[in-house]
């Protein structure tokens, strides 16, 4: 399924933009409120699994500006959207999650498992 292959993508991503298990954890969650919300479609879907890298990294590490902006070239590049669209989708995914972006770690430690005992 789509929903799947999307999150592998944004472990292999996140592996390759040297981003921490806990990091993708958190995307994955802010992803999965995002699909249980109804909020993904064939075109968004790659936006939000993007956005969803996106702020996990700038909440959960201290990225400077060159890293960020390395991430963001990667997000573009792996997923084929244009990062004006990513910046922007940034916001939506912000207002469907409430703002709620530091998560209880009740939420964010199951994938953090699964991940740290895959690799």
């Amino acid at each position: 399924p789509p929903i799947l292959s999307l999150k592998r993508e944004m472990r292999n991503l996140s592996e390759e933009c040297n981003l921490e298990p806990v990091t993708v954890s958190m995307a994955y969650v802010y992803f999965e409120k995002l699909v249980l919300q109804g909020k993904l479609n064939k075109q968004n879907r790659k936006l939000c699994a993007g956005a969803c890298v996106l702020l996990a990294a700038k909440i959960s590490s201290d990225l400077r500006k060159h890293e960020v902006k390395h991430l963001i070239d990667k997000l573009e590049e792996r997923f084929r959207f244009n990062r004006r669209d990513l910046i922007g989708f940034e916001f939506t995914v912000l207002v469907a999650l409430e703002l709620a972006l530091y998560l209880p770690e009740n939420q964010v430690l199951p994938h953090y498992r699964r991940l740290t005992q895959q690799s």
